[in-house]
């Protein structure tokens, strides 16, 4: 018996609210973010700033992609699409975002 998951059940970056660029990324020495992309938190610890709405500002708006995709921080590298960690963002958010437009990788 197989299987079948219906294309809209699994949660894929194309049909998602990239909710997980709207999420704290802590970044660490070795990934070398540029400082115009990154902001402290009170207690001192190096972020990826945010816009105005809460993107991630690496995301190109427009084209409504990761403009540092080759170049992400390490802790955006290991988030799992469709992962356990990415359904439950998915879950909590739900329809909490502001836009609808699909986030594409490059």
């Amino acid at each position: 018996m197989s299987a079948v998951i219906a294309e809209s059940d699994t949660p894929l970056c194309a049909r998602c609210d990239a909710v997980c660029c709207r999420l704290t990324v802590v970044v660490q020495p070795e990934d070398r973010m540029p400082p115009h992309l990154t902001t402290f938190t009170e207690s001192g610890l190096e972020v990826m700033a945010r816009d105005e709405e809460g993107w991630c500002v690496a995301v190109d708006g427009a084209r409504m992609h990761c403009s540092i995709y080759d170049s992400r921080p390490e802790v955006c590298r290991r988030f799992v699409m469709s992962g356990p960690y990415c359904q439950d963002v998915r879950a909590d958010h739900g329809d909490r975002t502001s836009r609808r437009v699909p986030l594409r990788l490059y």
